[in-house]
Parts: C-alpha cells; sequence; structure tokens
C-alpha cells in the first residue's frame, strides 16, 4: 500500500507546500504591489482557495473520463504558469491572476480517487490518512520557512520555488506512480458535473 500512497501523497505534499510557503508573508508583499488595496490583498490572500473549491468537481469529473494522470498532469501545469505568473507580477492584478491559477489547478479530488483506485478498499482510511497527514506537514513546514526564504530571498522567490516544486511532482507522477487500472463507474453516462453539484448532500 504504501508504495502506491506515498508518490501521490508526495505530490499533494510539494503542491500545499508551494501554496502554504507564501502565506505567512503574502499580504505584507501584496500591498506595496501597484493598485493594491486591503480587500484586493484580502482576494489574493485567499482566492486560490475559492478557485481551487470550484474546480474541485470538474477536475474529477475530468479525471473519470481522459483518466487520472493526465488530469494530475493539467492540474500541475495550470498550478506551475500560475506560480511563474505571481512571481513575475509587477501589479496587484497579475498576481491575482497568478493566485487564481494556482488554485484552478485542483488535483486534491483526482489523487483522492486515484488513491481509492489503487488501494484495497479494507486500507483505504489507512491511506487517506496517510495524505492528508502529508498536508499537514507541508502547512508546518511551510509556516516555519517561508517567512526565512522571503527575508533571504524575496518573495518573488518563493513562487519560483513553488514553480520547480511543480516540476518536481510532475516527475514523480510519471516515474513513480502506478497507472491505475481503468474503472468504469455506475453513475458514467447518465450523471453530468451539473448533477453533482446540484446534489444537496455534497452541498
Amino acid at each position: 500500500m504504501f508504495k502506491k500512497v506515498l508518490p501521490l501523497s508526495s505530490i499533494l505534499f510539494l503542491r500545499f507546500l508551494g501554496l502554504f510557503l507564501v502565506l505567512p508573508v503574502l499580504s505584507v508583499y501584496a500591498l506595496d504591489l501597484k493598485g493594491a488595496t486591503p480587500f484586493l490583498v484580502g482576494v489574493i490572500v485567499g482566492g486560490y482557495a475559492l478557485t481551487q473549491a470550484i474546480f474541485q468537481v470538474p477536475f474529477g469529473s475530468m479525471s473519470d473520463k481522459v483518466g487520472r494522470k493526465p488530469t494530475i498532469l493539467f492540474g500541475l501545469l495550470v498550478f506551475l504558469v500560475g506560480s511563474l505568473i505571481c512571481a513575475y507580477s509587477t501589479d496587484i492584478y497579475t498576481l491575482m491572476l497568478g493566485r487564481f491559477l494556482q488554485g484552478a489547478g485542483a488535483i486534491g479530488s483526482v489523487v483522492t480517487a486515484m488513491i481509492a483506485d489503487l488501494v484495497e478498499e479494507k486500507t483505504r482510511g489507512h491511506a487517506m490518512a496517510i495524505m492528508g497527514g502529508f498536508i499537514a506537514m507541508s502547512f508546518a513546514l511551510a509556516m516555519a520557512l517561508g517567512p526565512v526564504i522571503a527575508a533571504h530571498y524575496g518573495i518573488s522567490s518563493i513562487f519560483v520555488i513553488t514553480a520547480v516544486l511543480a516540476l518536481i511532482a510532475i516527475v514523480i507522477l510519471f516515474v513513480k506512480v502506478p497507472t491505475p487500472p481503468k474503472i468504469k463507474h455506475i453513475y458514467h453516462g447518465k450523471t453530468s458535473t451539473k448533477d453533482i453539484i446540484k446534489d444537496p448532500n455534497l452541498l
């Protein structure tokens, strides 16, 4: 089980580490950019979470249709592009676009589904706990490292590091992650993304 779960958990770890590294210092940095207001800075700090929430369900549906690995690759590439836009932004609106793109690469649901594909049902809970532990570690590490990196190399360097972490995650995806079996779910062909969003239990 560990050989299947650890590479996928590592991918999420690298993605969330990149997102979290900038959190302790982003608001101070963003206030100095051209066009910044307290409201727009607040949007930038939390904006990634908004687009991440919006795109979770479409990414999950996409992974059912085109496959888990291609969807994760697409999400990591979107995240990488968003990170580079943030790194080289000179005004508040460009930084906002980059942050929205960072969140739009919403691969969390796809990684969760892929773990469910690869792991037996009796060990699935354990596998999800491992994945959650990796996300928690990324947060703790980022809170400690973010201010140190920003103080020595500048906040733009954090976004460049984030892009590099996305590249490493892509390498792990193709070198270490096994290709899951193609599973035909009973809801395929009769359930759309719109139906999922309307489900009162999910809401």
